[in-house]
């Protein structure tokens, strides 16, 4: 029974966050996907800035990410490019008037609402929820897009951060970003 209240509390936690993303999304003049991508395109890293990435973030399918990219680079909130190193690749970002329709209300009502939560119950959390979703993922075998910074392949020394993964260095604002390619450390994947 416990399982379930558990199941119960973040579906309710999730259905709330659903509702302030879709409330923030109509009151920028958005869809809610079109609200999902630009927040997902802030938030990645260079190597998740793709189409395809997207589409495996936001489990949703080529067809309805193709057009909503389409769109919203015809609204010029986005833009494309070919990678230099493989031009097969297309890079997505954000425009200034993309990154316009943006701003932190969530983050600032999350923060308020974690505000009352002892550090350490908050830190249990977080590592709770993050474990639980690392074997969702793992367990349907998808990728976990964590944070680069928490990642296996993340290093950090006395000249600077790397990905040992692809073998190129890591600015500080990279660290920080969602990456595709992101691993569980083993700590905490057995843990």
């Amino acid at each position: 029974m416990a399982t379930y209240r558990l199941h119960d509390l973040i579906a309710s936690l999730a259905r709330a966050l659903q509702s302030e993303q879709r409330g923030q999304a109509l009151a920028a003049g958005l869809l809610p996907v079109q609200w999902s991508v630009l927040c997902y395109l802030r938030d990645a890293n260079r190597y998740s800035n793709t189409p395809q990435a997207v589409v495996e973030y936001l489990g949703l399918t080529k067809g309805t990410v193709s057009q909503t990219l389409k769109l919203m680079e015809s609204h010029g909130w986005i833009a494309r490019a070919i990678d230099a190193k493989d031009r097969r690749v297309q890079r997505l970002s954000l425009t200034d008037a993309g990154r316009g329709l943006l701003d932190d209300t969530a983050a600032r009502v999350w923060t308020w609402a974690v505000a009352d939560l002892p550090p350490a119950q908050r830190d249990a959390a977080e590592s709770a929820l993050a474990r639980l979703l690392a074997g969702w993922q793992k367990s349907r075998g998808g990728r976990t897009f964590g944070v680069c910074r928490s990642c296996a392949h993340f290093h950090a020394g006395g000249e600077g951060y790397h990905c040992g993964l692809t073998g190129e260095a890591l600015s500080e604002e990279d660290s920080l970003r969602i990456c595709r390619e992101h691993t569980q450390p083993l700590a905490e994947a057995t843990a």
